[in-house]
């Protein structure tokens, strides 16, 4: 097979060196739609992105990549809240820094979260105790063999943690074309993670929250301009009560968040660091030093390369705690997306 002419290596934050067929920019609702049915028309495959900040490429992609440019951004309000409807293909962080811009909070926990805000439902972002959820109000969506669009209020998108309708249903033939937020007038600060317990809730502002946010993220995560990475790579794993508790009953220091369904999170980050693979390499990719839960490529490294460090990443936390962690990133091959548990199995 000849080798694709098109670099991806642009379109993925991991900065995996990969070709494709063709690669288009689309910024309508109708370039998006005509260029999917020309590969559908074509028999062959087609895979949508928006920052690919959340992909890894296994191998180079036999087919069209289409690159959601959607744009725009427009507010409202109603007596208690503002409204915010925002193209797929505009930046998340952008879009928080206009927010706060204009005086409206509720973003600035989800600060420098790298992506488009198209992306966001999908994986229903969340950082430092705030989930996209919260703010949701709907997603607009087109259905890309007829370009009917339709609208999911929050309850229909079934966020869950790191889920969402849109990695199920809505998973073949449809693109996110904008999102609605709704951010209330009587704003509340979330203080429970990271230096941020260290603000009195009674005086804190947005601003100061969105400032000490993005120094925690850039003083432990890497650039991805720099450094090739798609941020968390694995998931932060739910176990049931019972498992927390004998975990803790061994580990007295590992951190717990408990949810409301019952079950505990553990955070992934903690207990990869406690197998001593902090800077651990392989091939062309390696654990990031400052931060467990991000695996980088050091300049050189394959998506195989990527794989293979996350699959002894995982065997080691599995033999350690008997937890076994499951990776956040989208795993695509040449002719789309592949289990990533089964990967890295």
């Amino acid at each position: 097979m000849s080798r694709q002419q098109y670099s991806l290596k642009p379109w993925n934050t991991f900065g995996i060196d990969a070709y494709a067929n063709r690669i288009t920019v689309a910024d309508s609702i109708e370039v998006l739609c005509r260029c999917w049915q020309q590969s559908v028309h074509q028999k062959e495959p087609v895979l949508l992105l928006g920052k690919g900040s959340n992909v890894l490429f296994l191998q180079d992609f036999d087919g069209q990549v289409l690159i959601n440019r959607i744009k725009g951004v427009s507010i409202s309000e109603t007596t208690d809240a503002w409204l915010i409807h925002a193209g797929a293909g505009e930046n998340w962080h952008q879009l928080v820094e206009i927010t706060l811009s204009k005086g409206l909070a509720g973003l600035e926990n989800l600060a420098l979260i790298p992506g488009c805000v198209g992306s966001a439902p999908i994986q229903n972002i969340g950082a430092y105790g705030v989930e996209l959820e919260q703010v949701c109000e709907y997603v607009d969506i087109v259905s890309l063999d007829d370009g009917v669009c339709q609208r999911l209020s929050a309850a229909e998108c079934q966020f869950g943690y790191r889920d969402s309708v849109f990695k199920h249903r809505y998973r073949e033939g449809y693109a996110i074309v904008a999102v609605g937020l709704k951010l209330t007038k009587s704003w509340r600060p979330v203080l429970s993670y990271g230096d941020l317990i260290n603000f009195d809730p009674q005086v804190v502002t947005p601003q100061q929250i969105f400032d000490a946010v993005c120094h925690m993220r850039r003083s432990k995560l890497p650039d991805p301009d720099i450094t090739g990475n798609a941020g968390s790579f694995f998931k932060n794993p739910l176990v049931s009560a019972a498992v927390a508790a004998e975990l803790q009953t061994r580990y007295p220091d590992i951190p717990q968040y408990q949810q409301a369904g019952g079950e505990v999170k553990l955070a992934a980050g903690w207990l990869i660091e406690r197998c001593s693979l902090k800077g651990f390499c392989l091939g062309g990719a390696a654990v990031h030093e400052k931060q467990a839960l991000v695996l980088i490529n050091k300049g050189t490294a394959s998506g195989q390369d990527i794989v293979d460090l996350a699959r002894t990443v995982r065997q080691r936390v599995a033999e350690r705690f008997n937890v076994w962690l499951e990776p956040e990133v989208r795993f695509i091959a040449s002719r789309g997306e592949t289990d990533a548990v089964e990967a890295i199995a």
